[in-house]
């Protein structure tokens, strides 16, 4: 079956990403749901083209994240299996990830973030705004937001007769038994779009404690687009995604733990717009169904989740003047959860916001305000302020912005509906929300690099740095506690040894990051790319008992990637080197270092006019025994190779 399904997605040729001039300063939406050049946001926005996928020595987009500048990836397994995404230090909860404009966060847990339901083929482009944006979209945009655009849903109407068709496929095998499948495509004539894709990754025979490893993870979506008229459009979408992996300790440092986890999800989203005079209209709406299986290990009975989450907004974003614009909006989100372990829960959250963008001269101002109602948690009124003033070459930004964060269900009621529980994480309903207020400012410069004497291309430079700082209350995170101190006996041990979900009292975060991006036209056929991000944080609590999360992340980090292509070859290379407090579990023999550096390298040769590509790519260069997160192992050096074919009636 696995290698019939290899075979499909080697000769089915789908399509791949639409070819587009990169460039360093692109238009986004992310910051003010306005279309605004990068340089004129007030904000550290890094935008990743689509195609970077299949260039770099990546095989999900959790590993795409894990080398763009200011981003930590947490992964706990490899190739989708599962990671956290962290910005600014916060922790995997304060990050808000989207999809054409719909949130992806699970009510459940945050550790499904990077479950990202569609083919890698399908990505138009990844907007990274980091810093605070919860005036905006509401909880968990905090350290960020991860913004995924499709190529279907980014699609503009075309004019002309013609029609864009584009087809590729990815096959790879390797070391452990390694099958990948990578199949993608895109169609469009004057009024209509289509886009879907098919991704699979498997191994077996990742030595563990005891056992040998495994994943299965597999995503199929179909997307459709039609233009009515030349003032309406729909939009819909439809996923199914499926991760099936081992678990073992990748929430507990028990020698007892032999989990292995399987997460299922199917996603529907839809979209009306209407564009006439003044007018944006956007009706949203998608609905998310998410089963996870987690069994312990063989003995003990498994945990049966099933969470759900409805959601729709409709947003107006009014040009007033040739130089300012309103964008106002109202949202509606309904979370449910059916547990075993969790119990049954229903939580509803509503929202109405306004944001207003004006460029005076070289100035520009975006002030935003949310009001935001949760069921349980109350009401919030939620300010913000981004500044820039915009030179030829630079940009000086500033930003100021109040954020919030609301407890998942996993927060709530882990382990609160069993019989008895003898250790381990508990959740607790009193949570209350978590607020804090954020700082920033910034530089950035952006030059084009003329030719040298003979040589034919340009080429872009752009550096930024940013300072920033977030004062943070009622912080959520996992914290040792004993039995007499927990707020619910009911179901526990008085011998038994337990981390309380609780609300760290005060928790504030400083940091300094710097991205370099560069992109350097040889001539035609030769292209230089890199981009390298450094990010330095301290942090300050009153919390006597350390937690866990809030300490997890890198105190130095350093990420890159760099890409040669030429005629006949490419190159790329990506890494990561972390600095963080170093941690040890004795029962299991597992070990958190303070410092790693880990390394991938791709070496692609280019057959029948760049459509046929063969490529070897060696994964953990120098075989570096590394995890992100206790207990968890990453893989050491890994050999792999494959063929990939790729079409398109476009020159």
């Amino acid at each position: 079956m696995k290698w019939a399904l290899a075979f499909f997605m080697l000769v089915s040729l789908n399509l791949p990403a639409q070819k587009k001039e990169l460039e360093l300063d692109p238009v986004t939406l992310v910051s003010s749901l306005n279309v605004q050049k990068v340089s004129q946001t007030g904000r550290n926005i890094i935008v990743i083209p689509g195609e970077q996928f299949s260039k770099l020595p990546v095989h999900s987009v959790d590993e795409l994240l894990r080398y763009v500048p200011g981003i930590e990836i947490q992964s706990r397994g490899p190739e989708g299996s599962q990671s956290d995404i962290v910005l600014r230090g916060g922790t995997f909860q304060q990050v808000l990830v989207m999809l054409d404009g719909i949130r992806l966060n699970d009510p459940n847990t945050g550790h499904f973030s990077a479950y990202i339901p569609i083919a890698p083929a399908e990505i138009d482009h990844i907007e990274i705004l980091k810093g605070a944006s919860s005036a905006i979209y509401g909880s968990d945009a905090v350290g960020g937001v991860i913004s995924i655009v499709t190529k279907t849903f980014a699609g503009k109407k075309i004019q002309d007769a013609g029609k864009n068709i584009q087809v590729a496929a990815e096959e790879i095998m390797g070391e452990y038994r390694l099958i990948n499948g990578n199949a993608g495509g895109f169609y469009q004539d004057n009024s209509t779009s289509i886009g879907g894709g098919l991704l699979s990754n498997n191994s077996h025979g990742q030595l563990q404690r005891g056992t040998r490893g495994f994943f299965h993870n597999n995503t199929a979506s179909l997307s459709w687009k039609q233009w009515i008229n030349e003032h309406w459009n729909i939009a819909l979408r439809s996923a199914y995604d499926s991760r099936d992996f081992s678990a073992q300790n990748f929430y507990t440092t028990f020698a007892s733990d032999t989990a292995s986890e399987k997460v299922e999800t199917v996603w529907n989203q839809f979209r009306v717009q209407y564009q006439k005079n003044k007018h944006i209209v956007v009706i949203d709406a998608g609905y998310k169904s998410v089963k996870d299986h987690f069994a312990f290990n063989p003995p003990s009975a498994a945990n049966e989740n099933h969470s759900y989450l409805f959601q729709t907004s409709v947003t107006d974003n009014y040009h007033v003047l040739a130089n300012a614009n309103l964008v106002s909006g109202i949202q509606y989100q309904q979370k449910w959860i059916r547990s075993n372990d969790r119990g049954n829960h229903n939580l509803a959250q509503e929202a109405a916001f306004l944001i207003w963008n004006q460029n005076v001269d070289l100035f520009t101002y975006s002030p935003s305000l949310r009001f935001n109602h949760f069921e349980n948690g109350g009401t919030e009124l939620i300010p913000q302020l981004n500044l820039s003033y915009h030179l030829s070459r630079l940009q000086i930004r500033a930003s100021i912005g109040k954020t919030i964060r609301e407890a998942d269900f996993t927060e709530r009621y882990n382990n609160y509906n069993k019989s008895f529980v003898s250790g381990g994480s508990i959740g607790n309903p009193y949570l209350k929300p978590e607020r804090s207020l954020s700082y920033e400012a910034g530089v950035d410069y952006l030059t084009t690099l003329q030719p040298l004497t003979g040589a034919e291309g340009q080429g872009q430079l752009k550096i930024s740095a940013t300072v920033f700082k977030r004062n943070q209350r009622n912080i959520i995170d996992w914290v040792t506690t004993p039995y007499s101190a927990m707020p619910r006996k009911d179901n526990l041990s008085p011998s038994g040894t337990y981390a309380l979900a609780s609300n760290i009292a005060k928790v504030n975060t400083t940091g300094v990051e710097t991205d370099v991006q560069y992109l350097k036209r040889l001539d035609r056929q030769r292209q230089l790319r890199g981009a390298a991000g450094f990010t330095w944080l301290d942090d300050e609590s009153n919390e006597t008992t350390p937690s866990f999360y809030i300490l997890s992340h890198a105190k130095f980090l350093t990420n890159f990637n760099l890409e040669y292509s030429g005629r006949f070859f490419s190159m790329t290379v990506d890494g990561v080197y972390k600095h963080r407090v170093p941690q040890k579990a004795s029962a299991i023999n597992a070990w958190i270092s303070a410092d790693y550096f880990i390394m991938n390298f791709k070496f692609s040769v280019s057959l029948q006019g760049k459509r046929l590509k063969v490529f070897t790519e060696l994964d953990n260069v120098f075989n570096t025994s590394a995890g992100d997160l206790l207990g968890s192992k990453l893989p050491g050096r890994w050999w792999m190779g494959g063929i990939s074919v790729n079409f398109s009636n476009k020159k």
